[in-house]
């Protein structure tokens, strides 16, 4: 499903000074997996997230996506597969204060370059309704608790029916017992309808509730 071959990545900190965040990175990521990319802060983790996600782009190596290299399509076509092939959930829960619930979960759909084959509308009802969300549908971010902030996100990154869901941190934000009913939902997302979830996480006891651990140092792969 996804595939990195030797993959760098350098930043310019000035013009003397280059900084390598990933380091020769090859990793495969088999679908219907849940797994946890995990490390220390400032191993490469986040930046590993975004080229995974389709955000940034390798300085040098090869990101297949189900056997096409990204880096052979133009931007309309990497917009495309970003918007098709992947949901995100991030820590901050990244919603818009000004859009109601219902449409925060709808927001993807917008910028959608296909016929989607369903009703946008319908869906985000039903996802509502499933997450524990019914009754709020017109409700703004800042008036429910972070938990259902977190659920409404959950709940945007599956409108458009991705592939993968990657979620940063998307306990770090939350209690104990409310980001442990987060981590079911992603649970249950991976082993009822065989979702690919990916975990971007420093906490052990999150990356322990993976099947598989990925851990990155110094921007290495160990």
């Amino acid at each position: 499903m996804i595939k990195l071959e030797e993959v760098t990545k350098k930043y310019i900190l000035d013009r003397e000074t280059e900084f390598a965040a990933l380091k020769n990175i090859s990793l495969q990521i088999k679908s219907g997996e849940l797994c946890a990319i995990t490390g220390p802060s400032g191993s490469g983790k986040s930046t590993l997230m975004h080229i995974i996600g389709l955000l940034d782009q390798p300085s040098s190596g090869r990101v297949l996506i189900d056997g096409i290299d990204v880096a052979k399509l133009n931007d309309n076509e990497l917009s495309r597969i970003r918007s098709e092939f992947v949901g995100f959930v991030f820590q901050q829960f990244n919603l818009i204060n000004k859009l109601t619930v219902l449409e925060n979960i709808l927001l993807p759909t917008i910028y959608k370059r296909k016929d989607l084959g369903y009703s946008p509308h319908d869906k985000a009802l039903y996802l509502t309704e499933r997450f524990g969300l019914k009754g709020k549908e017109n409700s703004f971010p800042n008036k429910i608790s972070g938990g259902q902030q977190q659920r409404v996100a959950i709940a945007r990154s599956l409108i458009m029916n991705p592939k993968l869901i990657l979620a940063d941190e998307p306990t770090g934000n939350l209690d104990t017992k409310t980001g442990n009913e987060i981590l079911r939902l992603l649970e249950e997302l991976n082993g009822d309808e065989k979702l690919t979830v990916v975990i971007v996480t420093h906490e052990v006891d999150v990356a322990a509730r993976t099947k598989r651990i990925i851990k990155i140092v110094d921007g290495c792969l160990v």
